[in-house]
């Protein structure tokens, strides 16, 4: 495959992967970017192997992210805090609102241990198979299997109250 046949295959799952685990929507799309173009700068050196070409975007990209995120810890943010003309608070957001479900999903990933963490969002978010996730932790396909399952697990005590009764 050509690296523009790469991109189109794997931006999309990677740049849903990178918003699902932190990321911003525009930083996911700048980080897609920065890994690509390093994956150009080394295109005579890769092998004609399509999971190895997928698994180093993804390390490539998560490494670049780290970078960013360890500049962006030097920085001192304020939170702005707003409230309407009358000063009254909002009301506690619905369970059926998307962002509400968002944020709670969001947290629920954020609590579960990295390597659980990383497996289920590379399986369920960034679409990668189990070879490919292996391939991309250094781990077994069943120790990816069993990642993934702990963390659906947790996943499901963790978001409880979400389920309809």
């Amino acid at each position: 495959m050509t690296i523009e046949e790469h991109y189109k295959a794997i931006a999309p799952k990677l740049t849903n992967w990178l918003v699902a685990t932190g990321s911003s929507y525009d930083d996911a799309c700048d980080l897609v970017q920065r890994a690509f173009l390093k994956i150009w700068e080394i295109r005579d050196d890769l092998r004609d192997n399509d999971s190895a070409v997928a698994g180093l975007v993804y390390t490539i990209a998560k490494n670049l992210r780290k970078n960013v995120w360890r500049d962006d810890a030097k920085i001192a943010f304020v939170e702005e805090i707003h409230e309407d003309a009358a000063g009254a608070t909002q009301p506690a957001p619905s369970p059926s609102d998307a962002a509400y479900l968002r944020g709670r999903i969001q947290k629920a990933l954020e609590q579960l241990p990295p390597l659980l963490r990383e497996a289920y969002t590379l399986f369920q978010i960034g679409e990668l198979s189990i070879r490919e996730i292996a391939h991309e932790t250094g781990a077994t396909e069943n120790l990816v299997k069993v990642r993934i399952h702990r963390a659906k697990q947790k996943l499901q005590v963790l978001l409880a109250d979400l389920r309809p009764e």
